[in-house]
């Protein structure tokens, strides 16, 4: 395994992120396809045992059960202090009012929540999911830098936005003297190449960390065009992905492979060497169901694209 500082932090995370959505329980939630908790635990202790440091999951994810999943495999395998540990806020954990978002009530609650679930008394990295328009930008930075404050967080980070929402949260955080985002967790593979154009240099400019989901996307960029998986046929927001680029996405798809052939490793090496090698990319979020997807991401870390290679790959996508 190899290892990385997070942005400009001094905080040492693994150059792979292991992603839990895919753990907790398929009765609860949106997502049909998770893992229970056995086979779960097969993976994470595969993880771990691989030199993998750097969790993430979020209060959403199997309504909860991802993170006590994670908390009941995690401290039983390593100690806390080996461990760094990602959740998120924003998704809605119950109806009714204040069930869900970034007010300072649900954001109070909701880190409690997610710490009980996780059987630790602080994560290392918190991470706003969403951008919340109904709820003022202060009042979110506020409530993030009292939970920092509190010793509930050591880190805080945020996820899918628009770039100029995230340089307004970055510049109100410096104007009230507030604890300051340190990551971005942001949609980035071959086929999803937008955060390029303002994301990427927002986040290398400030020294932000980038630890983006979906590198593979969604598992399409692991396999031929024709080929389908049982997660995607019931990820219904999967399915929502790349609607309207399918000509493009196909093209992409293709050159994976044709590259997966000529350097004769498999095309998900290949989509994630690109990932990893794409500046200031810290750690890719990698989520996966079976052993050998991890095996086949731990040995992206050791495949090198040349220059020639990297244009091939980007040719169909171009920005």
């Amino acid at each position: 395994m190899q290892y990385t500082r997070l942005g400009n932090t001094g905080l040492e995370i693994s150059r792979l992120c292991l992603g839990c959505m895919s753990f907790g329980d398929p009765t609860k939630g949106s997502h049909s396809w998770v893992l229970d908790e056995e086979r779960s635990r097969t993976i994470i202790r595969h993880a771990v045992e691989s030199g993998i440091t750097f969790f993430d999951t979020a209060n959403i994810y199997s309504l909860g059960e991802s993170e006590a999943v994670l908390g009941r495999a995690l401290w039983s395998m390593m100690r806390r202090e080996d461990v760094v540990l990602a959740t998120k806020v924003y998704g809605r954990m119950r109806s009714g009012p204040n069930g869900g978002g970034l007010s300072r009530k649900a954001i109070m609650f909701e880190i409690d929540q997610s710490l009980s679930r996780l059987g630790t008394d602080y994560v290392d990295l918190y991470q706003i999911h969403r951008f919340d328009p109904e709820t003022p930008i202060e009042e979110t930075l506020e409530a993030l830098d009292d939970v920092v404050k509190a010793g509930k967080a050591r880190y805080i980070g945020a996820s899918t936005m628009a770039a100029w929402q995230f340089m307004k949260m970055l510049g109100t955080q410096q104007r009230l003297g507030l604890a300051r985002f340190v990551s971005m967790q942001n949609h980035l593979n071959l086929i999803h190449r937008d955060e390029e154009r303002e994301m990427l240099p927002l986040c290398a400019s400030e020294g932000i960390g980038v630890v983006p989901w979906s590198p593979l996307a969604r598992g399409r960029l692991s396999r031929p065009w024709t080929q389908t998986s049982d997660r995607l046929e019931r990820d219904a927001v999967g399915k929502k992905l790349y609607v309207g680029a399918e000509t493009r996405a196909k093209a992409v798809v293709d050159a994976v492979n044709a590259l997966s052939r000529e350097r004769g490793v498999p095309p998900a090496q290949i989509a994630l060497a690109w990932v990893l090698q794409k500046k200031p990319v810290d750690a890719p979020i990698i989520g996966v169901t079976r052993r050998e997807h991890l095996d086949d991401a731990i040995a992206a870390l050791d495949v090198v694209l040349s220059p020639e290679e990297i244009d091939a790959l980007e040719a169909p996508a171009e920005l």
